[in-house]
């Protein structure tokens, strides 16, 4: 009975002097004993109490644990997007075309000599009829002298022909060339390949234009004595700048030609063969995989999550100490009731 008039009276403060003298009657002729008194409700309360703030600082302690957790990834998702700048992915992509720019072949002949240039379709070459005589020159050619980029004192002779375009037809461009005698024990034709000949031909410092070919394109050789056809494919390489570079790519084959001439030659024949090897023009740059509006999206998202985790540890302790505040609050009442 004093529990529970000790419950209202704390429950309806206004009403407590109204009913003094009666819970000093009641409790007057009414005694407890003391193991009563300690395990009734108000012990029950307090352990209700006691669990809800252990719940509660368990809570507390859980949001910090994930407030750990965010600024964790926070610093991780800033290292992963500085470690991706710093490594950019090679992206390939491959362009078909019908047309290509028609490239420019330079021939270092030395001592060998033209003596016929033809252009075939669909891959048909028909059969030479005077082979080490001169035939039909039928590609547009053009001789430059210019000096050597890495030594500048030796002068170099080059010899330009126009090369494939169409792709479709399989265009190929059929050379032959011819060396009267030679004092090496091996015979060899040197050429490299370079992006456009028209470029060439509107270039007004052929001889420059030339050597920036030689300093920027690799050379190869293909030798006498056998015919050799070469597949090229186009490589386009995008720098960081913003400019772009150009490169051949080739698949070469070799066939032994048989020299049917009557009488035995100590001269030297050179045929070589030049076709696109595909349509397709590959285009290779260097993207960054970090899209910093994803990072940003990121970061937002686990700062929100942080100030949400703040507000409501806020709150945690706020409640707590209400909590605590009532609590003490309902433990004068009772004792002053009591007294």
């Amino acid at each position: 009975q004093l529990s529970e008039d000790v419950e209202r009276v704390s429950e309806n403060p206004t009403d407590e002097r109204g009913g003094e003298m009666e819970v000093h009657e009641d409790a007057s002729s009414v005694i407890l004993p003391d193991s009563e008194l300690g395990t009734t409700a108000p012990s029950l309360r307090f352990s209700k109490t006691c669990l809800k703030n252990v719940f509660s600082v368990i809570l507390l302690f859980i949001y910090l644990l994930l407030m750990a957790v965010a600024v964790f990834l926070v610093y991780q998702t800033i290292s992963d997007f500085r470690e991706k700048l710093k490594h950019p992915v090679m992206s390939v992509s491959y362009k078909e075309v019908s047309l290509y720019d028609a490239p420019g072949i330079a021939f270092y002949p030395g001592k060998a000599r033209l003596l016929s240039c033809k252009h075939h379709y669909y891959d048909h070459i028909p059969p030479l009829i005077n082979p080490g005589q001169p035939g039909d020159i039928e590609c547009t050619t053009q001789r430059i002298n210019y000096t050597d980029p890495f030594t500048n004192q030796t002068m170099k002779s080059a010899l330009v022909v126009q090369g494939p375009r169409d792709v479709k037809k399989k265009e190929l461009v059929f050379l032959q060339f011819h060396l009267n005698g030679t004092d090496q024990d091996f015979s060899a034709i040197d050429y490299l390949l370079f992006s456009s000949f028209q470029e060439f031909i509107n270039s007004p410092e052929k001889a420059e234009f030339m050597k920036d070919c030689e300093s920027s394109y690799s050379s190869w050789k293909f030798s006498g004595g056998f015919r050799t056809w070469v597949k090229m494919s186009l490589v386009k390489t995008k720098e960081e700048d913003g400019s772009e570079t150009v490169e051949f790519k080739q698949e070469t084959s070799v066939v032994n030609y048989i020299d049917q001439r009557t009488k035995p030659r100590s001269d030297q024949l050179f045929f070589v063969v030049f076709e696109w090897k595909d349509p397709f023009i590959q285009t290779v740059q260097d993207i960054i995989t970090a899209n910093p509006w994803n990072m940003i999206a990121l970061l937002c998202g686990i700062f929100l999550a942080l100030f949400k985790a703040a507000d409501f540890a806020k709150l945690s302790v706020k409640w707590m100490i209400k909590i605590r505040k009532r609590h003490l609050k309902r433990r004068s009442q009772v004792m002053n009731h009591i007294n």
